[in-house]
Parts: C-alpha cells; sequence; structure tokens
C-alpha cells in the first residue's frame, strides 16, 4: 500500500488541499498520513486542527511549533524548530510521497525535512510568482526540492520548466481549492448571521489583510491606511479575518481588533471563519478586500469583485473581477467604490477564471497513485536553449 503524507500548517493551505486530502483518504492503493502543525495548533489562530477533525479526517501527527514571536528573527526560530519536529515525523512515518502546498515557512522546513531524508514531494501551486512577499523566493526553492509539480495554470507550469523541472513532472492540473466550490453547499445568509451572530446587510464586506514581508515600510502602516479607507463606507458590514502567522501578523491583527472594537455591531473579527462560513461569506459579499490569494483564485468563480491591495499578489495571473490599487487610502476608498459601483465579478462566467479547469483533486491523486516510484528521486536539470519554445 503506498503511503502518502500531506502536511498542512495554517487554514489557508488545508482549505485549498481539503479534498486532496479526502480522495487519498479513500482512494484504494493509498494510505495517508496527515501532519498538521503551525497556526492550527494555536489557540490565538483559531485552534483550526478542529475543522480538519470535524471533516472527517484523522491526524496521524501534530506537530506544535512556537508562533508568539513573528519578527525575523522569531520566524527564523520557528523554521528551525519545524524543521526538527517534521523530520522526526518522517524519519519515523517513512511516507512513499510527502504533498505540501505553495510557499510558507512551515511549507518550506517540510520540504527541507523530506529532500534530506530521501523522500520524493509533490508540490502543489508552484510556479506562481508573489512579489510582495518572502513566499517567492520559498515557492520557487520548493519546486527545485520537489520531483512532482502540480500547477494551477499552464503559465505555471512553464515556470516550473524554466526553473530546470522535467516537463514529464509537471502537471497543469488547476486550482484544486476551487474544488470547495464544486462539493460545499453554501450556506443561507439567514443560516450564516446565526452562526456568527452578526446582520449581513449590505453592502457586505469581506476583508483580509497580511504583512508585505518584502516590504521595508511599517507593517502598521499599509492596515491603517486600509481602516481609513473603509471609514468612507460607515454603511457596511465588515467581516474581518486575522492575517496569517507571518512577520508583523500580530501589529495587523492588533489594529484590527482597535477598529472592530470601535466601530461596534456591523464589524466583527474571527481568527477563522471555517471553510463553509468563510466560502458563504465571500459568495455573499459585495467586495472582497486585502491582499488574500482567495481574492485572485476563489472570489471570481463565485462572481464576487476583489479590490486588491498592495504587491502582495503581484505576479499571478488575474480574472477581470480583479481591481488592483495601491496601499494609500484614496487608492482604496476608490476601489472600494469601484466594485460596488459596476460589481465587476458579478459578471463573471463560467471559464474567465484561469485557475478552474475542474476537478484538480482528482488529477493530482491520480498522479500520486499511479506514477512510478522507481528512480522518483533522480533529477536531472532541464536546460531550455535561449530562445527556444518551451515543452
Amino acid at each position: 500500500m503506498r503511503k502518502i503524507a500531506v502536511f498542512t500548517g495554517s487554514r489557508a493551505d488545508y482549505g485549498i488541499m481539503r479534498w486532496v486530502i479526502q480522495r487519498i483518504q479513500e482512494s484504494d492503493g493509498l494510505t495517508l498520513s496527515l501532519i498538521v502543525s503551525g497556526s492550527h495548533l494555536s489557540a490565538a489562530h483559531g485552534s483550526t486542527w478542529r475543522a480538519i477533525a470535524e471533516d472527517g479526517l484523522v491526524i496521524d501527527h501534530k506537530i506544535h511549533i512556537d508562533l508568539d514571536d513573528d519578527s525575523r528573527l522569531g520566524i527564523a526560530c520557528t523554521l528551525a524548530a519545524a524543521i526538527k519536529g517534521i523530520s522526526e515525523v518522517l524519519e519515523r512515518d517513512q511516507p512513499d510521497i510527502l504533498v505540501v502546498l505553495g510557499d510558507r515557512y512551515e511549507m518550506f522546513a517540510a520540504a527541507q525535512s523530506a529532500m534530506i531524508l530521501g523522500i520524493p514531494i509533490a508540490h502543489i501551486h508552484g510556479g506562481e510568482s508573489t512579489e510582495g512577499a518572502i513566499d517567492e523566493a520559498i515557492r520557487h526553492a520548493v519546486t527545485k526540492m520537489a520531483h512532482l509539480h502540480f500547477t494551477a495554470a499552464e503559465p505555471y507550469r512553464q515556470r516550473g520548466i524554466q526553473l530546470g523541472e522535467a516537463p514529464a513532472r509537471v502537471f497543469n492540473v488547476g486550482a484544486p481549492g476551487l474544488d470547495n466550490l464544486r462539493r460545499l453547499s453554501l450556506m443561507a445568509r439567514k443560516d450564516l448571521e446565526d452562526l456568527i451572530g452578526i446582520d449581513l446587510g449590505p453592502p457586505l464586506f469581506l476583508i483580509t489583510y497580511h504583512p508585505e514581508t518584502v516590504s521595508d515600510d511599517d507593517p502598521a502602516k499599509g492596515i491603517a491606511e486600509l481602516l481609513c479607507a473603509l471609514d468612507a463606507f460607515p454603511e457596511a458590514t465588515m467581516l474581518f479575518t486575522k492575517a496569517n502567522a507571518d512577520m508583523h501578523g500580530a501589529a495587523v491583527n492588533e489594529r484590527i481588533e482597535g477598529y472592530v472594537a470601535e466601530r461596534g455591531d456591523r464589524t466583527a473579527l474571527f481568527p477563522s471563519l471555517g471553510q463553509r462560513p468563510y466560502l458563504s461569506a465571500l459568495a455573499m459579499a459585495d467586495a472582497v478586500i486585502g491582499n488574500s490569494s482567495s481574492g485572485i483564485i476563489e472570489a471570481p468563480s463565485l462572481g464576487t469583485p476583489t479590490v486588491n491591495i498592495g504587491t502582495r499578489q503581484d505576479g499571478r495571473l488575474r480574472a477581470a473581477s480583479v481591481i488592483d490599487c495601491d496601499t494609500n487610502e484614496a487608492a482604496i476608498a476608490r476601489a472600494i467604490r469601484d466594485a460596488l459601483d459596476n460589481r465587476a465579478g458579478r459578471t463573471v462566467v463560467s471559464g474567465t477564471n484561469p485557475y478552474d479547469q475542474g476537478e484538480a483533486s482528482g488529477r493530482i491523486v491520480e498522479i500520486l497513485r499511479s506514477v512510478d516510484l522507481n528512480g522518483l528521486m533522480n533529477k536531472r536539470f532541464h536546460d531550455i536553449p535561449v530562445g527556444a519554445t518551451q515543452p
């Protein structure tokens, strides 16, 4: 029986990989080993490991890491501790393949551990570019450590090959997080209101803002500009979700907490809404605001316009419903008005989301099930002559 280990370190990557994990668990010929770490195990970030268990998945390993210090040195020390904990689990578990997603430092730790231990790595959402975050460097580094690549669009497949990966090992499957929209029944507005205890009257804003981790700017400045811009919409209902456990994420969350306390009843902040409530709110929202990848990848398929702030998502493909703006108050307010005035995302139809190719999770799991493990660890750099067309 082929054992597939999956590492998840946050609500974000679990939400994207949920149906990949579920399909591995249900697949004949595969055994799932689920490794949970990072903010999943943090009360401050919502203890989101509980949502995994509620989805009927067995958590095989929990690796606790200290997330209290979100300075650069603190993150570096957390990374070192994560490598130690993950390496010990992988050495005991001996999976045939380790699945990781994207670009967070916890994933970087998991990939380094597997590489040194000689465990093949399958990487989801590689080849993308996000110029406003250290995620950019981590993502490409994980690509070079990995042996199988599942990209979300053809340009990202081409970039993986450009990085020297063999074309036969780089698969364009689409974004697996979109499988949630096909498989989950979204909540009615009244049901969501009852769950979170707030009236969701229009206009409804769903807001997530993360620090720009490669910027030298004061991390509090960007969130301050956003909050000032939101003051121009006193009639709006605002649902905030907390920033990731990134560098300076605590400072961002502290500013939001103060804003919510001052504004009162039509504003709320959640460590994590949970997958189904979050997607339901995303579908109902008049605009999704901030710099989260969900505004780039999921929101267009739901017909919700996105106000994408700053450079964190620079380099990613965009649907027509995404409105980009600078990180100053006036630009943000203007972009929100544009979203409300023309309801840009409401005109999105099937086929216009560049990440949606249908049932990515099924394609990923079939490749994990059928790929020949013999020689998988052996990699050769795939050279592309200057000026040549890529495969």
